[in-house]
Parts: structure tokens; sequence; C-alpha cells
């Protein structure tokens, strides 16, 4: 497909480094729309694993050009540092490019969202304290700085001293923090520009050249739907949009452009942070989920939630996005369970919800209670299947239920972490 884009069906961590990682070879870019180093995505390159937060997964493949959109926010130290870490492993960055209109995340905004998260207390909303937030809202309140602003050291520090006229009395009166100077924020960022210069480039004209010559563009979501800024789980959210539409908005390619939305599950659901979760497990099972599903943040290290696969999100999901197709992952986290559970409604207040409901207050656990629907497991290793048919009976049931259950077909499955690992049904490239 020329356009194409990855988008998590679920609260993230859902496998997307690899299944983009995967289908990369069938595409000339690979573009990150949204969010910053607050993704972790984990890809495997030969017999090494490595873990990427800014650039594309795409980059593994030297006849891919890996972009960075609009819409995304760069730490550029966090970004130069993976740079490095890639060229130490012989993969080359060489093709990367940047958007000159990505705004960049200051240390002000990593000091701002830290000190707010800990201002909140039992109430956090989980954030990866790393800046992504603040960021986005000196992007939404006209006063954030760009990436092309490190071009010019005389407009950099103009918007620096604006900037900061704001921020030093935020951290200063409100948080007790220690104030910025220009000069000391400029001695860190501005040797940045030397190093991303050659990188940078306006990329809504790049790629919409690169569509109408009919290359081929994989549009990359950093998290997912349901830590979409409008369609999460709000306020237990991220700050960007992650649904299909955010592609759009950053990277400059217009809707009429994308011919494919694949969305991304796991064969259960998991989450990160605070916030509603109705399938969360407290149980045995929740932790055997987790012990063999290695459910620990790619870039934070903190133990995911886990639960049972969740139909009603996964419906909310494909309407947001328009998916035309799905990928499975980690069918076989679930080879030793001898049933398992699929939700598909919620009870509370005496109402049943098979769709995903408008009122927040709905999905907490003290006011909800999963409606489930329970199949036989398969009790057998299927890692080495690469084929349906090969799959037992009960996990191609399991998943032709999904299948059923959500109103999308699963043209991916994932049945272990290596590439090999993966079953290709009704796939069209």
């Amino acid at each position: 497909m020329p356009s194409t884009v990855l988008v998590g069906a679920q609260w993230g961590d859902e496998g997307k480094g690899k299944i983009t990682d995967l289908i990369s070879r069938d595409f000339d870019y690979v573009v990150r729309y949204q969010g910053g180093n607050n993704a972790g995505h984990t890809v495997i390159h030969g017999d090494k694993k490595l873990a990427l937060h800014l650039i594309p997964s795409g980059v593994m493949y030297p006849d891919i050009t890996p972009v960075i959109g609009n819409g995304v926010v760069v730490d550029p130290h966090v970004l130069t540092d993976e740079m490095a870490k890639l060229k130490a492993q012989g993969i080359s960055c060489d093709k990367l490019v940047i958007s000159c209109d990505a705004h960049i995340i200051m240390p002000y905004h990593i000091d701002l969202d830290g000190a707010e998260e800990k201002r909140l207390g039992k109430n956090e909303i989980g954030t990866t304290r790393r800046g992504i937030g603040p960021c986005y809202q000196d992007k939404a309140a006209r006063t954030g700085i760009r990436i092309q602003d490190l071009l010019d050291e005389h407009i950099f520090r103009q918007k620096l001293e604006t900037a900061l006229s704001f921020k030093n009395p935020l951290l200063e009166k409100i948080y007790d923090l220690p104030p910025y100077t220009v000069d000391q924020i400029c001695e860190e960022y501005l040797p940045y520009a030397e190093i991303i210069r050659p990188h940078m480039a306006e990329t809504a004209q790049l790629l919409n050249t690169a569509l109408a010559q009919g290359k081929n563009i994989l549009f990359e979501g950093a998290q997912a739907t349901l830590l979409d800024i409008d369609h999460g789980t709000y306020p237990f959210v991220t700050s960007s949009s992650c649904c299909a539409g955010g592609a759009c908005i950053g990277t400059g390619v217009g809707p009429k452009k994308i011919d494919r939305v694949i969305g991304i599950s796991k064969a259960y659901i998991t989450r990160v942070g605070s916030g509603p979760f109705p399938t969360e497990l407290f149980d045995e099972t929740g932790e055997k989920l987790c012990e063999i599903g290695g459910e620990f943040g790619v870039t934070t290290g903190r133990r995911r939630r886990t639960g049972w696969f969740d139909a009603v999100i996964a419906r909310y999901a494909a309407d947001c996005n328009s998916l035309t197709d799905m990928a499975l992952t980690k069918l076989d986290v679930l080879d030793s369970f001898e049933t398992i559970k699929v939700c598909v409604g919620y009870e509370s207040g005496g109402k049943v919800y098979d769709h995903f409901p408008m009122q927040q207050s709905v999905l907490y656990p003290k006011h909800v209670t999963p409606v489930y629907e329970e199949l036989p497991g398969w009790n057998q290793d299927i890692t080495g299947c690469r084929t349906f048919e090969e799959l037992p009976e009960n996990a191609q049931r399991y998943v032709e239920y999904l299948e059923e259950k959500v109103g999308v077909p699963m043209s991916i499955i994932a049945v272990g972490p290596d590439r090999d690992q993966t079953i290709f049904r009704g796939w069209d490239s």
C-alpha cells in the first residue's frame, strides 16, 4: 500500500515496534507522527534487542528513510544519544530526516513535569516525567521553541528569554526549584544544532512529493488509541493525537492519501500509569501475564498493569481509527492458560454497555464489572507455528472469536518476539 498508518489499539505497549520493524521492508519511508521519548519500541537486530525512543523503527533497514514528523516533540539530548548508540551498533542514521517544525523539549519542561506529578501525589496522571506534556502545552500556547530555531542563535535566545520569563517564576515560586538562564541553556542546546542540522527538512513537502512519485510510506504511532488526548481515557492520556487521524496532523499528509490503517493489539491487554482499566487483574493470573509477557516498560521500566482482552475497547479503536485490519501480538503468552476470558461488555449501575461509555466514571473498578465470555486454552507451545493452520484448534478459535467480536480481520499474528515468529494471514502488502 502507498501509505499505511500503524496505530496502537489499546493503551500502548502492544508491540508496535516489532510490527513496524517487520513490515517496514515494504515501504520507502517510515514516519513517527506524534509523541516523544515517552514511547519505547523494542526491535530485534540480529542477536541484539534494541530499544528505540524517538527514531522510527525503519532505521534498521538501510534502504528506508526514517522521518520524525512535525507532530513529535524532540529532546535533543535523547535524540543525539540514540543516534550515537545506533551508530555504535553499526546502524546508520545518515538517512534520518527531522521536521524543522517539531518542537523541542527544554530542561524546564522536564522539571515542571516531574514537579507537577509530585504535587499531585496519589492523584498523579502517571506521566513518564520526560517533559512531554509541558512541551505540548507550550506548543498550544504558541510559546514553544522548534527545531528550526536552533539554526539561528539570535532567534533561539530571543524565544528562550520570553519562555523563561514565564517558566522561571513557576519553577521558583510554585515548585521551589532553581531557575534557568538563557546562557545556561544555550551552552547545552546550541551544540546540538550542528549534529541535527544535516537531518532537518520541511518534511510535509518531502512526504507529499514522495507519495506523488509513487513511494510507499508507513506512519508509525508512538502511543495508542486509549491514550489519545481527545479520544482516550482523559485525563489519564498523553498530550498528542495518537489515533490514525494524528498521522495527518503530525506530518502534513492529507487524509485522502491514507490507504490502510492497521491496529495493533495484544492477545490480552496492559496499561502503564494511572487511569481506568476495566479488565485489570489483581490476582495470580495478572501476575502470570506480567511474568510471561515480560510486562515492564521499555522507556520507564515500570511494571505494566495486566488484564484480559477487552473487545469493547477494540471495537472503539476500530471505529476511531477506521481500522482496515489488525495485528495480534503476544498470542504465545496465553499458551499455558487452561481458560481465557474476553470482555464483551461492561455492567455498571444496572446497565450493560457493549460500547465504550461516554462517562469515565463508569470505567472505574468500584463502578464497573466486566462482562466476560470464556474460551478454552490450548496448553501448547505455539512459538514454532508459521501458518494459521499450524496453530492448535483452540488458538485458531480464539483468533476467529476476536475477529468476530471486533469486526476487523487479524492479518498478522505474532507468536514470539523475533521477526520470524509471525504468521501472515490474508496479508497483502
